[in-house]
Parts: structure tokens; sequence; C-alpha cells
């Protein structure tokens, strides 16, 4: 079978693409596909592989030979799956590939922002400690997470694993209960802000978890609570959270997703750094271990030998 990469660079030029060249006859790999290369590229193709390029319906209907199409990521939402069902065209993706680095990179933000070490830099880096009076700089104080209450909204495996590891801090765990679900008899994201010194996001975007924190349910958080994101850009409404985190409000936000991305010019939240806040902003990059692009690749080989193998199958029950 012909293969085509659309878009390699997007996992890195360390990677190890042998696995699935084994699996096809032919294997074609771009480092990236503006939107006018797409038909040309995958014309040919049995099976198209990509991380982010949009895929159409109309796109589809003019692959002749296109039979499965590979998305190097969870998200699906580049590729018109209706579509492409319409045509008989399978969409397969992968999962569970970067929990560990996702895991770590949330432990990260975690702990930096219960040492206040954004602002710490800046002050150091001002000078403040150069001029101290004493040996040490008191302020702003630092949160011991030991015995402190983390929320998680999310309770699948990325929840679930960095509950895991909070847990090894000594920190207590609660799992709100899923937006949108009515039965669901977990107490709600609104009922536990009162309570939680760390809030994680590691669920989907959907319409139940767009804008989930905002102005209106900020102000029901502890003045020292750390907000997490590592979700989806747009679960959290970071323009509200930018102001209540100016306004004292709550005590440190830190985000490797926004709404857009790359973001535009002038980003309220990008602006910000130049601060003096508790603030942390990494450019979607927590999944991106070498360890968990490579499991990618993986997976990707993987979900080509079952099409492959279910294929044959198929073929052999009509002899």
């Amino acid at each position: 079978m012909k293969a085509v990469i659309l878009d390699a660079d997007t996992l890195g030029n360390d990677i190890d693409l042998s696995l699935i060249d084994t699996q096809v006859t032919d294997l074609t790999s771009y480092p990236a596909t503006d939107a006018g290369h797409v038909q040309q590229r995958i014309q040919d193709a049995d099976i198209v592989i990509t991380n982010k390029v949009v895929i159409d319906a109309n796109t589809l209907q003019r692959a002749a030979s296109l039979k499965l199409i590979c998305v190097l990521a969870t998200g699906m939402n580049n590729i018109d799956v209706a579509a492409a069902e319409q045509l008989g065209i399978k969409v397969k993706n992968v999962e569970a590939y970067g929990t560990a680095s996702v895991v770590q990179h949330t432990l990260m933000m975690m702990l930096s922002l219960a040492a206040q070490q954004p602002i710490m830099q800046k002050r150091v880096a001002a000078g403040a400690w150069q001029k101290s009076s004493m040996f040490c700089l008191l302020e702003p104080s630092i949160l011991q997470l030991q015995g402190k209450q983390l929320v998680i909204v999310g309770s699948g495996e990325l929840g679930q694993a960095v509950a895991k590891q909070a847990t090894a801090l000594g920190m207590q765990v609660t799992f709100s209960a899923r937006p949108g679900k009515t039965d669901d008899e977990r107490p709600s994201l609104h009922d536990l802000l009162p309570e939680a010194d760390v809030i994680s996001f590691h669920c989907p975007l959907t319409d139940a978890t767009r804008g989930l924190l905002n102005r209106d349910n900020l102000r029901r958080c502890q003045q020292h609570a750390l907000i997490i994101n590592n979700a989806r850009g747009g679960v959290v409404n970071e323009e509200d959270v930018l102001t209540a985190l100016r306004e004292g409000i709550i005590g440190g936000f830190a985000t490797d997703v926004l709404p857009q991305e790359p973001p535009a010019a002038g980003h309220p939240l990008l602006e910000a750094l130049n601060e003096s806040l508790n603030l942390i902003i990494t450019p979607h990059n927590a999944w991106t271990s070498r360890e968990a692009r490579q499991r990618i690749i993986e997976l990707t080989a993987e979900n080509i030998r079952q099409f492959q193998h279910a294929q044959s199958n198929d073929v052999d029950k009509t002899v």
C-alpha cells in the first residue's frame, strides 16, 4: 500500500519512521503541507498520515485510492470524519501516548507555581536578593503542597496519573463531576472551588466544558488557589483568569494550551508575562518528550497493521 505523511515536522526530526515504513510498500514523507497541496499529495495514496493538516469532505471525495487516514494525535477535528465514513474511509487516531510526559509537565507547573518561581526569578533578575538586608527573600511566600487539596477536572488516564503523583506529594485529591453529566454523583467543580488549593484540568473541550472556569465562579476560589490547564484552550477563560490573577483573587495560573495555536501577537496572556505575576505559559509542549513522540509512531504503525489485517480477513471471507 502507498502511504504519505503530510506534516512529519510536527513530530520533530529525531523520530524513527521505520516502523511505519515496514508496514507499507511505498512511504512518502513531507515536512509540511499547506492547503493548496493536500489534494495533489494524497491523490494516489491508500493511506494518509497526518497530524494537523485539514482534510475536508471535498478533498476526501476526490481521493479515489484513499482507504485509511491515520491521525498522529488523539483529536480528529481536522478530518471530516462523517464524510470519511460515508466514503468507506477508515480514520484511526492514537491515544495515551504522552501520559508520562504530560503528567511530568503538570507537576512542573504545580511545583513552580507553589514556589512562586515566576515572580522569584524576576525579583532575583532585578537585583532584589543582591540588595536584601537578609540572607533570603521571604516575599512572596511559597505554598507547601503537602496536605493541600487538589481538585482534578477529568478522571481519565491523565487525570488518574496526575492524582497518583500528587498523592505521593502528600496532597488530598478530589475529582469533580464530569461537566454536562447529570448522572455523575461526584461534587461539581462549582461546589469544590472554595476548598481547592490547586485545580488541574485534564478534560476534553466540549460545549459543557467551554469556559468552565470563568469570572462567575473564579470568585469562589481561595486567594492562594493555583490553576493549571493542560487540557484544551477554551476550557478556562484565559482573560477572566488573568484578571483574577491581577486582582489577587487567585494565587497563580499555568497553561500549556490556548484557544488559537499558535497565538496571535499581542495575546493578553503572553503580554502579561512581562508583569510580576505568578504566571506560566508553555507552547503546547507538555506532550513533546521524544519517548511520547516515538510512541505515536509505534501506535500508528500498529493501526496500519491492524487495518491491513482486517482487510486481508475480509478478502479471505469473499474467496
